[in-house]
């Protein structure tokens, strides 16, 4: 099967990523489960072959440049097929990628199951928005669909910066810049302080790496931008403590101090494998107000998660709350309820009531 195939069967299929690493059958996933496409096992010259060919069809890609760093990170399209996200790298000194599937069609928020408390979030003039949760949560896909949402209904300059683009966004009611780490820009800290220059309204930030990074999106929020960014954490007061953590002890206090005033929400994610074999997204919101504001500067962040479930009224929502949802309406099973829960004990209780 040629590299072309493989990605028609994949995308007809639905999967979600590729795997073409040697020693075993190039594979796809598709809800969660990884499949072989065949029985035939890639041999290195042939896994080389078919990423060789991957950086062809990509262009402005150089291979031997892959061979000699050991990684790359790019994005490609094909027409009339789709858009992919490629990773290739080296192992056990042979090739291997995964691709991402991603598609020409920006994602639905109501055929994804994205709450409206989330969507709302689009309708925020200034702060800081965070997306968080584990890799392959749909954290890229929730920011696609806040993005559409302001190109859609506002008048605005939005500025993505992203490593690599994945979903693409026409011009609406809105202009909209994406860059790219390494074709359009050097890297996240420059292209977010060019941003500042370049008249934004919503700038985007694919991910808060570092402290650099960090520093300077609080800093683009307390201008009066609203920016959208993720990390890699798992519940609200947890993506909170992560940002205060990541500077040094004498500057906790005044990043407290910043994140209280620029914060209007943290959403968190999780995929969950449902009773009919397809994946479901379960979410925590946390909606920043003023009880929430003195937390971040007192250092009470552990009171947060309380916070969140006495505050349902007002559209904040708890991670297992969410999940004893899914499991009432006969979407998820007891066991991924637990698997996925944040404090097992309670749920427990709450299942056998």
């Amino acid at each position: 099967m040629n590299i072309m195939e493989m990605l028609q069967t994949a995308v007809s299929k639905g999967a979600s990523d590729i795997f073409i690493i040697s020693g075993c059958p190039a594979s796809y996933k598709i809800n969660d489960v990884i499949q072989p496409m065949n029985e035939e096992k890639l041999m290195p010259d042939n896994a080389k072959q078919m990423i060789s060919r991957i950086f062809e069809i990509a262009g402005q890609r150089d291979f031997q440049s892959f061979l000699h760093k050991g990684d790359d990170d790019f994005s490609f399209s094909i027409p009339k097929l789709g858009r992919f996200r490629c990773n290739a790298y080296l192992q056990r000194n042979s090739c291997a990628a995964v691709l991402r599937i991603l598609g020409f069609e920006l994602p639905e928020p109501h055929t994804l199951h994205i709450p409206q408390a989330v969507m709302d979030l689009a309708n925020k003039e200034r702060g800081l928005v965070l997306i968080t949760g584990p890799a392959g949560s749909g954290k890229t896909t929730t920011l696609a669909c806040l993005i559409e949402q302001i190109n859609q209904t506002r008048n605005s300059h939005i500025i993505t910066i992203e490593d690599p683009i994945e979903f693409l966004h026409a011009h609406k009611q809105s202009i909209v810049s994406q860059r790219e780490i390494d074709n359009d820009t050097r890297g996240y800290i420059p292209a977010l302080r060019a941003a500042l220059r370049q008249a934004p309204n919503v700038i985007l930030i694919g991910e808060m790496r570092d402290y650099e990074t960090i520093s300077t999106a609080v800093t683009a929020a307390e201008t009066g931008q609203l920016i959208f960014s993720t990390l890699h954490t798992l519940g609200a007061s947890n993506a909170i403590d992560r940002i205060i953590d990541v500077f040094p002890q004498n500057q906790q206090y005044q990043i407290r101090v910043q994140l209280s005033m620029v914060l209007q929400a943290v959403v968190c994610q999780q995929l969950i494998p449902s009773v009919n074999g397809t994946l479901v997204p379960a979410f925590e919101i946390l909606l920043v107000n003023s009880a929430i504001r003195h937390m971040i500067r007192e250092a009470k962040t552990h009171q947060i998660d309380n916070a969140i479930s006495a505050n349902a009224a007002i559209g904040m929502l708890s991670m297992d709350n969410d999940l004893l949802r899914l499991h009432r309406e006969g979407m998820i099973s007891r066991e991924n309820a637990l698997t996925y829960c944040t404090n097992v004990e309670l749920m427990n209780k709450k299942l056998s009531t």
